[in-house]
């Protein structure tokens, strides 16, 4: 693994050193930049990728404590390792830029050797880095959308996790009706085939609409939007996914049962809700998923269930119509209902198009 080219910068004012130095690291495969002095390095690194740093710690104008210490507090580029270049008598040295986040050091003159087996070791744990990165990007990929995933990954601490925020969102849960007899009277193929091609045509509407899937829960989906991105748009953006889920997408799904032989459609209910949440990642280093929790989840699933015992298959919340920046036409106030949970009633509402009897 390390043995792979990799893209070092070489940082030292000596143009001796820097040559010697580039030779050892052309004869080893890898491609290298250089630079004469710490201002120069860092223009460098923040415009081109590096998989290690090469710098000396005396320098003029800025040296390398200085520049260590900016790669270090910079998000961008603390996940790259920096070997120190100095002379035997400036150890004290050495274990400050250690202290400071420094991966390891190359004493002057250098030995070619010692230069292989530091960089080796740099670069394997780079490159697990970048591994470990990739398998994160391709978790989060999965339910967040694709645009925010880069910010996503940007919050994220030391150990990938999302760190807990409390902001404003919106909470859709979804369920299909009569799901469980369906599925108990199918071979269990056609059971996760027919689920999968559900929970990709209503995840497709939550994506799409730059929502989070935070769960699948059998045949229901809980989504989030406004988190772990904030987004003034939340509510409008929720309600949107909603109505093509049930205009949509359910049409569609029901289609593809006809098309492939279960004449029964299905029905679906959609629970939504607005308020404060705590968002982040949960879990253990071996399992981490993301979350949102707090009173406004538990109310939206709430009122989903509560679609089941009302002729509408989506209950909105109040709280959810004060903060849509539009007001769709087709908005209907229902009553106000007790919700397990809730001291007080809820004003709930829903789309006119969108009720079973």
């Amino acid at each position: 693994m390390a043995e792979a080219q990799a893209r070092v910068l070489v940082v030292d004012d000596d143009p001796v050193n820097r040559l010697l130095l580039a030779r050892s690291l052309e004869r080893e495969g890898h491609q290298h930049s250089a630079a004469d002095n710490g201002r120069r390095a860092l223009k460098l690194l923040r415009a081109e990728p590096f998989d290690a740093v090469l710098l000396d710690v005396l320098m003029p104008e800025l040296d390398g404590y200085e520049v260590l210490a900016e790669i270090v507090g910079d998000p961008t580029l603390r996940h790259i390792p920096v070997i120190m270049i100095s002379a035997l008598e400036e150890l004290d040295s050495v274990v400050r830029c250690i202290e400071m986040g420094a991966e390891d050091y190359l004493p002057k003159p250098f030995n070619p050797v010692l230069l292989r087996a530091r960089l080796s070791g740099c670069l394997t744990k780079k490159r697990l880095y970048d591994l470990e990165r990739q398998h994160v990007r391709n978790l989060f990929s999965r339910f967040v959308p694709e645009p925010v995933v880069d910010e996503v990954l940007r919050r994220t601490d030391a150990d990938l996790r999302l760190r807990g925020v409390r902001l404003d969102g919106t909470v859709l849960f979804s369920d299909l009706r009569s799901f469980t007899p369906f599925a108990e009277a199918l071979p269990a193929d056609d059971v996760i085939e027919v689920l999968n091609d559900y929970l990709s045509e209503m995840s497709d509407a939550v994506l799409d609409h730059g929502g989070t899937l935070v769960a699948y829960m059998g045949d229901g989906v809980m989504a989030v939007f406004g988190a772990p991105i904030e987004a003034d748009d939340h509510a409008d953006r929720a309600l949107t996914a909603a109505r093509e889920m049930l205009r949509e997408r359910l049409a569609r799904f029901n289609s593809w049962l006809r098309e492939n032989g279960f004449p029964d459609g299905f029905r679906m209910g959609i629970g939504l809700n607005s308020g404060p949440l705590m968002s982040g990642t949960v879990g253990s280093l071996r399992r981490l998923e993301y979350t949102a929790v707090g009173d406004t989840t538990n109310t939206a699933s709430r009122l989903e269930k509560l679609t089941k015992s009302t002729p509408h298959s989506i209950l909105i919340a109040d709280s959810t119509r004060q903060r849509l920046r539009h007001q769709p036409p087709d908005l209907a106030f229902v009553d106000e209902h007790e919700v397990p949970g809730r001291q007080s009633r809820i004003k709930l509402w829903t789309l006119a198009d969108f009720s079973h009897h």
